[in-house]
């Protein structure tokens, strides 16, 4: 039985074509969009409408969905505290190869715990790490229950769930807060528009 340490013999190989090269084929600026926020506040259709919007005007993009990744990379894992953070840990390594191949990377978590994010944003340039805290109340993503999970948590059916037995923590510094206005929430396309301008302003949608 071998007695070697997980990481012995392993290097890291370097390749001719780097991320500034990717980023002039592609003419943009590699990132991550991280949306965060309770369940029913919007990230998925905001993930979609950004995702569209960059499309069109021709940047390309991908989007990480929290839910879609729990069909694969991550079905193995459960919503224990040290599953939730292995889930995140492991789309913030993909998110970061995502945004190292010159893409927009958009992903779309809940991801409650501040210390998983900032995990994520550790892994790149801190510009790079765009933190998007959608910050709706409670009632109104509990209004909504789309999936109906509110009412399986209320229920008692669903234990530890973000918002009713398990805590969000909102983000401390994150680069964009999109919330209600008078009560209203912001249509997709509004949202949408203003992480647009967020990435004009920042520089990643010209050509490096």
């Amino acid at each position: 039985m071998s007695t070697l340490a997980k990481s012995a013999n392993i290097f890291w190989h370097e390749c001719p074509v780097g991320k500034l090269e990717r980023q002039k084929l592609l003419k943009q600026k590699g990132c991550v969009v991280w949306i965060t926020g309770l369940s029913g506040a919007g990230k998925s259709t905001l993930a979609c409408s950004v995702g569209r919007e960059l499309h069109n005007r021709g940047n390309l993009a991908y989007i990480l969905d929290g839910d879609n990744l729990r069909h694969g990379l991550n079905k193995d894992l459960g919503f224990k505290p040290e599953d939730r953070a292995e889930n995140i840990r492991r789309v913030g390594e993909v998110a970061k190869l995502f945004a190292e191949a010159g893409l927009i990377c958009i992903a779309c978590l809940i991801s409650p715990y501040r210390r998983d994010r900032d995990a994520c944003r550790a892994l790149l340039p801190d510009e790079s790490f765009i933190e998007v805290f959608l910050n709706m109340p409670l009632e109104v993503c509990e209004q909504r229950d789309a999936k109906g999970l509110y009412k399986l948590a209320r229920e008692g059916k669903i234990k530890g769930f973000t918002g009713i037995d398990d805590p969000y923590e909102p983000p401390l510094n994150c680069e964009m807060e999109i919330q209600q206005n008078d009560g209203i929430c912001p249509t997709p396309s509004a949202m949408a528009g203003q992480v647009i301008s967020y990435l004009e302003e920042k520089g990643f949608l010209q050509e490096p």
